[in-house]
């Protein structure tokens, strides 16, 4: 397939090209030029679209979509802790097949919104891995599923640092023949012993971190050692939230990983403040963004992008490159995933999203990157491509 007379943002950089062809090979992008010359492949006149790569949704809980905007009032650790928060409750209460019909509809609306990719933290063990990827059936959006065994230590345990129980080593090794790596609820859940031996794993590992001041006031309380520190125990490649990181912080994990994934509307929805994405850049952390949990906000990364840019601003007092925002939204959860997708490059999988630059609240198109990140929506979107492959909408 050739797209031509396309505008797109290309490469690592998101250069904008304001008029090329892209030409698509199986699952992939094959040539961006403007001198691909005809062939037998299919042509589609692209004018008037700008090709963006697809967004990635760096961390989600897409099981909380049966407890859309529940306890509001309440605070952080009522409503999501691990072992006794309301939405625990909930997901044990409701039964498998209706947590996965509403599991698909958040996956069909992050389609709908142009994102390709998303990571999700999924809890229940075996059985809540196996029922996303039941959930996942038949839709083309790509899912990085990160597991977690049913099992949290006492404040007593982790002081006396014990470990993980061989029962539970033989359900962790059974769960990761079935995603792809672990997503650990928190340092405060787990002994170092027992962080350690999730280390040992060899899939894909992240791990919640400093999203409250008071789960790092607990960390320096039971171990005297901050979250940070413990969480690098783990050896994760990535971190998620990093909310009450310190410079210091920032500056210690920043080699360590390959990314911190930052989720402000859900920090802001909890009322723990904003993370300091301006420090992180400094730190020369790779930053990208998730939507976290569906109970608090909705799957939607152009409302992500929008909100993350315009309070750092407003908190920092300066500008910031919005092209820095949706570099966060594609080419670093790329990086951060360690997968040749967030890009429009050659040989890279060809996921795209069509905006449409005449659209009502784009048009004139004078700065796409701005335009994208604080304009665009789902109605801008013409189409949505995940591998080569037209999956919402139409060109």
């Amino acid at each position: 397939m050739i797209l031509k007379n396309i505008s797109v943002l290309y490469g690592n950089d998101l250069k904008f090209i304001k008029k090329t062809n892209v030409q698509i090979s199986g699952r992939t992008f094959h040539k961006i030029s403007s001198k691909i010359l005809s062939t037998k492949n299919k042509v589609i006149n692209c004018e008037g679209l700008l090709l963006i790569p697809g967004l990635i949704n760096s961390h989600t809980h897409i099981g909380d979509s049966i407890a859309k905007d529940v306890a509001l009032s309440k605070n952080a650790d009522s409503k999501i802790h691990p072992v006794f928060g309301i939405k625990q409750k909930i997901l044990k209460e409701t039964k498998p097949a209706v947590l996965s019909h509403f599991m698909r509809k958040t996956m069909k609306s992050m389609l709908k919104k142009g994102i390709t990719t998303f990571v999700d933290f999924r809890e229940g063990g075996i059985g809540g891995v196996l029922l996303l990827q039941e959930a996942l059936s038949n839709l083309p959006i790509r899912a990085i599923i990160l597991g977690r065994i049913e099992f949290y230590q006492s404040k007593s345990q982790i002081k006396k640092n014990v470990m993980l129980p061989k029962s539970n080593l033989d359900q962790l090794e059974f769960l990761l023949k079935n995603c792809n790596g672990l997503g650990i609820s928190g340092s405060n859940e787990n002994s170092d012993s027992t962080i350690r031996q999730f280390s040992k794993t060899k899939k894909i590992r992240a791990i919640h971190c400093a999203e409250t001041k008071q789960s790092y006031f607990i960390s320096k309380h039971l171990t005297k050692k901050t979250e940070p520190e413990r969480c690098i125990l783990l050896k994760p490649d990535f971190l998620i939230h990093m909310t009450y990181a310190t410079k210091n912080d920032l500056k210690f994990v920043s080699k360590k990983i390959r990314g911190i994934v930052v989720c402000p509307r859900a920090n802001a929805s909890l009322a723990e403040g904003i993370p300091d994405v301006e420090q992180m850049l400094k730190a020369k952390c790779n930053v990208a963004i998730g939507t976290d949990n569906v109970m608090i906000n909705s799957p939607d990364m152009f409302r992500e992008m929008d909100f993350l840019w315009k309070i750092t601003m407003g908190i920092q007092k300066k500008r910031i490159d919005p092209k820095k925002i949706l570099k966060m939204a594609t080419v670093n959860a790329g990086k951060l995933l360690d997968k040749k997708i967030g890009c429009i490059k050659e040989g890279y999988l060809a996921d795209g999203v069509f905006i449409k630059k005449n659209d009502l609240d784009l048009d004139p198109l004078q700065n796409p990157y701005a335009a994208i990140v604080h304009r665009a929506s789902e109605n801008s979107i013409k189409a949505v491509m995940i591998e080569g492959e037209i999956i919402h909408g139409k060109l």
